[in-house]
């Protein structure tokens, strides 16, 4: 396995389209696992390919406390949502900042693993905020546009000196 390198906002590779998964092979299985261990020496507990570079629609979450749940979809779609909670948000492209934004509170999806079986999950609280937090990404937003332009423009700003501060 490898630890993959992830983008940081405002990486235009960030905004791009993930497009369907269309082959399950053991290449597919090898990169869900890769997604995994990066997110996790993060430490975070969601990843969308699209922030590895890898325009594939596919996402992994893990929210338990001892990374022993974690989920794995491709090709994910929301069939159903209800309520609305507002909660603080991050994001492994946009590290150290945090920030309210509302998301649906329950929602029932349908995904593929990595191996290509159809499934269907209902999540609530936590783990529906990470779902659709990850599913954005998969179509090229972030978390930072559901904020006031001026915040947006603070933290670009922000992650701009960050990355000349470390190159």
């Amino acid at each position: 396995m490898s630890n993959l390198a992830i983008l940081h906002f405002p990486d235009p590779r960030l905004r791009q389209k993930a497009l369907p998964v269309e082959v399950f092979d053991e290449d597919l299985v090898k990169f869900k696992d890769d997604m995994l261990e990066t997110m996790y020496a993060a430490p975070g507990i969601g990843l969308a390919a699209v922030q590895v570079n890898v325009l594939k629609r596919m996402m992994v979450v893990d929210i338990s406390e001892d990374k022993s749940d974690p989920l794995c979809f491709v090709n994910p779609e929301i069939l159903e949502h209800s309520g609305e909670i507002k909660t603080e948000e991050g994001c492994l492209s946009v590290p150290a900042i945090y920030e309210p934004v509302k998301r649906f509170e329950w929602i029932k999806v349908k995904a593929q693993d990595a191996e290509g079986n159809v499934f269907e999950l209902e999540a609530e609280g936590l783990l529906a905020v990470c779902i659709q937090h990850e599913m954005d990404h998969l179509e090229g937003k972030l978390f930072v546009d559901y904020l006031s332009e001026m915040k947006r423009k603070r933290i670009q700003k922000k992650m701009e000196k960050l990355r000349r501060e470390t190159m």
